[in-house]
């Protein structure tokens, strides 16, 4: 990827100098700059482990598709007793099927 290249593309565009754009730009080359918190890595983690989409999972442990999206994405975390049936999922995935039949 030519940054210089991208970001006069991007700068046309928004017809304006970016100032970080640069910056930002060689971070995502680089692979630098998304930071995952442990909370995002257990919601992703017990979702895939229970093998269910996020409208899915989100009915299975009674909370909005919304709220789930927002945990998976980081904007905020999950309270501390979804944590904990998270945590138990991911170690005992069949505990999400369960979760169906209560």
């Amino acid at each position: 990827m030519d940054i210089e290249a991208v970001a006069r593309a991007i700068e046309a565009d928004a017809g304006e100098v970016l100032p970080d754009l640069r910056q930002a730009l060689t971070e995502a080359k680089e692979g630098v700059g998304r930071v995952n918190t442990p909370e995002q890595i257990l919601v992703r983690q017990a979702r895939q482990k229970s093998g269910l989409t996020q409208a899915d999972f989100a009915e299975r442990i009674g909370t909005p598709v919304a709220t789930l999206r927002d945990w998976e994405q980081g904007r905020f975390s999950p309270p501390g007793a979804a944590l904990k049936l998270l945590q138990l999922i991911v170690m005992h995935p069949e505990l999400s099927a369960e979760l169906a039949v209560a």
